[in-house]
């Protein structure tokens, strides 16, 4: 069975680690799916990234460093990405990941001119999220935790916008097919971020939906790999 890639570009403060695990240790409880599906690549940490055989999507995570920063480990995690992007696998970016994303497919990245947003947001989806395969499955209106000084300040070419907020222009994008970015943390579950059963259930949502595309598309790439072989 193919398995979940999460490229760990930070880690959460210890008081959120101690009380409910780490960024790539929420996805896996939000998807549902036994941490030994998942494998992770803590490139903060100097690990190379590498796409293992067995891979069916990946998720970048946030980070509390900075994309401008342009620390070694974030730049090779870019031109890796831009290789990637080219084998047809499902992509999602939180946060960090989602700008990183911007970066590397030519868009730019800085401060929010309006400083930090954080806590519990509103965001809407636009008209182009309503249909969009993966965030299609959230309400029109929706909360969801953010916590990040900088934003996409330009798009990259083809780029979507997925939904939006007063403060934050670029909530969600669609760079590619099947390459999404969110600047709000889906995998931020229970009181510690936020007391609403609703906003769980929308990351919850979210991710089980990205997991479910990433696996449909494994079984539609094998399935045609099967009709070339038989023709």
């Amino acid at each position: 069975m193919k398995k979940l890639l999460i490229i760990k570009t930070g880690s959460s403060d210890q008081h959120v680690i101690n009380k409910c695990g780490d960024c790539d240790v929420r996805i896996a409880q939000c998807i549902g799916i036994p941490y030994d599906d998942v494998r992770v690549i803590s490139v903060y940490e100097n690990a190379v990234p590498i796409l293992p055989d067995d891979i069916a999507g990946i998720i970048i995570t946030g980070s509390p460093s900075m994309v401008t920063d342009l620390e070694p480990w974030g730049v090779a995690t870019a031109q890796w990405l831009k290789q990637v992007v080219k084998k047809n696998i499902p992509v999602l970016g939180i946060c960090f990941g989602h700008q990183l994303l911007a970066h590397t497919f030519g868009g730019s990245v800085d401060y929010h001119e309006q400083g930090e947003e954080k806590g519990e947001v509103e965001i809407h989806l636009t008209e182009e999220g309503k249909k969009d395969s993966l965030l299609g499955v959230l309400p029109e209106h929706f909360s969801a935790y953010a916590s990040h000084f900088q934003t996409v300040t330009k798009l990259p070419k083809d780029t979507t916008i997925l939904a939006k907020n007063d403060f934050e222009s670029t909530h969600a994008l669609r760079y590619k097919e099947n390459v999404w970015g969110v600047q709000f943390h889906p995998e931020c579950i229970g009181d510690l971020f936020c007391n609403t059963h609703e906003h769980q259930t929308y990351g919850v949502a979210l991710l089980k939906r990205f997991y479910e595309l990433a696996m449909n598309n494994t079984t539609k790439e094998i399935s045609n790999e099967y009709k070339a072989a038989v023709q």
